[in-house]
Order: C-alpha cells, then structure tokens, then sequence
C-alpha cells in the first residue's frame, strides 16, 4: 500500500492513503511557513500531541469542517467537545486506541501543555500505526533514556524529532533521540518557523540513520510492501 506524506510546516503532517486522512498537529492560520490554509484541510481524523497552539489552533476548526475524528488527551477531548465536536477519542500516555486506518499509541514527552491558559493535560508522543507502517511523531519532547525502549517496542519505520531548541530538543539532542528510537528514517521538524527557533538544520545528524528534510509544502510517498 502506498502512503502518501505531506509536510505542512512546524510539527504538521498529514498522511493519506487514499481511504483514510490523518492531520497530526494541526496549525496552518498563524504558520507563517504553512503553503495551504485551514479552510483547504481535508482529512477523517486528527492527531493531536499536545495543546500549545502551534499544535493546536486550526484543530477545532478542520475537525467541525470535516467531521473528523480527533485522538488526542483526554483533557484536549474534554475542551473540544465544549466547544461543540464530540467526536473524539481521548487517551494518555501507555494507551493504544484502535482505528480504521491502524491504531494510534500514546508515549510519554517532557514537555509542557496549555491553550490560552488552560491546563491541557499530559503531552503525548504519538506512534501511529498507518497503512501497515509506524510513523513516530516525537511532539516537542526533551530527550529520555526510555526512547531506547519505545524504538524496541514499536519499531517505527519513520520519525519526526523536534529540533528547533528553546522550546524542544535541539539538533544534538534530537540526533541522539534518533539514534536511540532507532527508526531508519529521520524527519527535522519545530524549527526555522520563527527566529528563536532558527538552527541549521545540518546540525541534526544522528548516526546511520537517513535524514529527510522536508520543506513546507513538500511530499513523498512511503511503501509499505
């Protein structure tokens, strides 16, 4: 089965397989690198790390326009659905929920989680099980030594690391993130959106792992056979 993989900007990604479209992380309004806006987002379901609004912002309104289905914490579902779209599947760290494209697995990530100043609860990093291939989405984590374990557990054929720095891992850190998780694939992402979060991006370089630098916009096609 062919999966196709679209970068949108800071920590957006959406993958499709033709049935099936998952948005993770949805933020287009305010992305200054973002190619394509809110309203132009189709997709079934969204992911959801976390609830700071470059993760955030754009989920309320693509998951109303399309009926989508929204995984994410239970504390992000429980805003959601006051704010009228119920149609949500909450989880926490450990979890796995079951869909119609695979399965999503909630991991741990060191970080914080707020929109507008409401708690939102545990950060997430999310194993995504898609089409027959694991997609490792790392949130905006610190570096734990437990990622050694989540790459012996879930063994994801692809991975996105944050490596932006300030708010996240920088490119070192998310080098050895990388190296630990072990997914052959390596995708930089939460960085050169804005100018505290400017690195070269030639500083992330895990070791015998491939990098794929994917620009705003750009897309590429996984195979799972």
């Amino acid at each position: 089965m062919a999966i196709n993989l679209t970068f949108h900007g800071q920590s957006c990604f959406q993958l499709d397989d033709g049935i099936h479209n998952l948005v993770i992380d949805p933020f287009f309004t305010d992305n200054p690198v973002a190619t394509i806006s809110a309203e132009d987002v189709k997709c079934t379901h969204i992911a959801v790390t976390h609830g700071h609004f470059d993760h955030f912002a754009d989920c309320e309104e693509i998951a109303k326009a399309n009926d989508a289905t929204v995984f994410a914490a239970y504390e992000i579902c429980e805003y959601l659905g006051e704010q009228g779209h119920e149609k949500c599947e909450p989880g926490n760290p450990g979890g796995r929920i079951e869909a119609p494209f695979g399965g999503i697995s909630f991991t741990q990530a060191f970080h914080s989680s707020s929109y507008n100043g409401r708690y939102m609860g545990m950060p997430c990093g999310l194993m995504i099980e898609f089409g027959g291939a694991v997609i490792y989405h790392a949130g905006d984590t610190a570096l734990f030594s437990d990622m050694e374990l989540l790459g012996q557990i879930y063994q994801p054929d692809i991975a996105m690391y944050p490596i932006g720095d300030r708010f996240t891992m920088g490119p070192e850190m998310a080098a050895a993130a990388a190296e630990m998780i072990g997914a052959p694939t390596a995708i930089p992402m939460h960085y050169n959106t804005w100018p505290p979060i400017e690195v070269d991006v030639s500083r992330f370089a895990p070791k015998e792992i491939d990098v794929l630098v994917m620009e705003p916009g750009d897309a590429l096609e996984l195979s799972t056979e």
